[in-house]
Parts: structure tokens; sequence; C-alpha cells
């Protein structure tokens, strides 16, 4: 193969690491990893497409009086009666105390905009947190299948994923989920699941995928590896465990006017 013609005896540590991570990058997952005391190789998922999130615009033009809640920073957008809420990574922990005062400040308004946009993953556990406060009823949201043998196709049954409904303060209105090729791993599980949420839309780009579970070893030498080891299936069977989670409604930031989001302009144009 194409990678066995690059092996041969006393290669250097730095080539036999290039090329092993050419080979792993074949997977274009970065759950795909392989680490050495030197170096650790990393695919750079977000990298794939131009960028479609700008911090600056949204603080000074959007929320320049932002309030910070736990992990979450929000403020109502002027001129409308909309929340926006940046929640910038899944790896920040959620509290059901901050959940209930936010979710509270805004329960008499139209909409609320969700901010997954280069959020990189984390926490599986914070999905259902977020997720149980949209529902009113218990959810199927997805299903996965872990790989199971050497073949192909050897995986798992399907195993199903539900949510059940927080009992106590939910916001069952309008929420724009905005996502883009930096929403990762816990992000693509989250953005998968809206899609059996009736009241959740998801406005950008396609995430970054990596809705797969990572498992590794250790070489011979030493070095470890990861990589995904499972499908992530929505209810129609797709998986977007690879290629990521594609939005509902498709919008690109405009990097020549950084005064205005076009993706936040396109998520108050649904909730209105």
């Amino acid at each position: 193969t194409t990678y066995e013609a690059r092996l041969y005896p006393n290669m250097s540590e730095t080539e036999l690491f290039n090329t092993l991570a050419d080979l792993m990058n074949e997977l274009r997952d970065d759950h795909s990893n392989l680490v050495s005391p030197f170096n650790v190789s990393v695919y750079n998922v977000p990298l794939t497409k131009p960028a479609n999130y700008h911090a600056r615009t949204i603080d000074e033009f959007y929320i320049p009086h932002a309030e910070r809640t736990g992990s979450f920073k929000h403020a109502m957008l002027s001129g409308t009666n909309i929340a926006y809420i940046r929640y910038a990574s899944f790896s920040d922990d959620i509290s059901n105390t901050h959940l209930d005062y936010l979710l509270d400040k805004y329960r008499y308004t139209d909409g609320i905009i969700l901010d997954l946009r280069d959020n990189g993953g984390g926490s599986m556990f914070n999905i259902p947190m977020l997720l149980e406060r949209f529902i009113d009823s218990r959810t199927l949201v997805a299903y996965t299948l872990t790989r199971n043998g050497k073949g192909r196709n050897d995986f798992s049954d399907r195993a199903t994923f539900y949510m059940n409904p927080y009992e106590g303060t939910r916001y069952t209105k309008p929420i724009m989920v905005l996502i883009d090729r930096g929403s990762y791993s816990a992000t693509t599980f989250f953005a998968l699941s809206t899609k059996a949420i009736p009241n959740l839309t998801l406005v950008g780009d396609t995430t970054g995928g990596g809705g797969g579970m990572p498992n590794g070893g250790q070489l011979p030498n030493g070095w470890t590896y990861r990589f995904s080891i499972s499908q992530l299936l929505d209810l129609d069977g797709n998986n977007y465990a690879e290629d990521g989670v594609p939005p509902d409604i498709l919008v690109s930031f405009d990097w020549t006017d950084l005064t205005k989001d076009e993706i936040i302009e396109r998520a108050i144009q649904e909730i209105d």
C-alpha cells in the first residue's frame, strides 16, 4: 500500500511518526490521534472549511453588556424579544441552578439563540442536561453502533439514546442552535439529537463530526493511539459520526463585514 511503501529499516522516529500520522488522518477524524513523546497527530477538522465564528463581532455588536452565569454568556439581543446564549465548550460544567436562572430569566422571550459554534466538545454528560430542558416528553434522539469485530461491517446492534424531560423549569419555544465545523464531538452528538426535537433548529454550517466514541491502545515502541469505534445514527439511520451533522438552514459568516454576524441574523429572522 501507499503507507507500506514509505516504511524502511532504520527510519527515524520522526519519519515513522509522520507516516503513521498520515495513515491515521485518512480517517478524517479529530478523535484519531497518535501520541509520542515529541508530537501528537491531529487532523484539524475546523480547517477543512472557512471559519464561521468571530467572537469580537458578537461581543461588540450583539451582546456588549452580556451577563456570565456559570459556563454561559448571555444577553437579550437589542431590538428583539430574543435571548442569545453562548456555550463555548461541553467541557465546561453545567449546573441546574444556572439553567434554572437562565430559563426563568428568558421565559417570556419569543425564542433563544444557543450558540455552539467553535465548541470542540467535552463531556457527554452535559448533553442531556441541556436537552432535557427543551422537551416535554421522553424522546428518542439517536442510535449508536459499536464495532465488535475485525470485519468492515462488524458492529453491535443499535443502542438507543433517549432524553427524559427535566422535572423543573423547561423552555419549549423556538431555539436556534448555531453550529459550524468547529462544533465537534459532543457538540455533534448534541446537534444530531436536535433533529428529533421539533422546536430546535440548526443554523450555520455542518458540524466537524467526531460523533464516534474513541478507544485506543499502545504500540510496541510505547506510543499510544486512539480512533473512533462507533457510529452515530439519526432516527432515519444516517451516520454523522465522520462527516458531521448538516444544518437545517445553511448560512455562512461574511468576513468582509465584521460588524454583522449573518448566522445570528438568520436565526433572528427565523424566530421573528
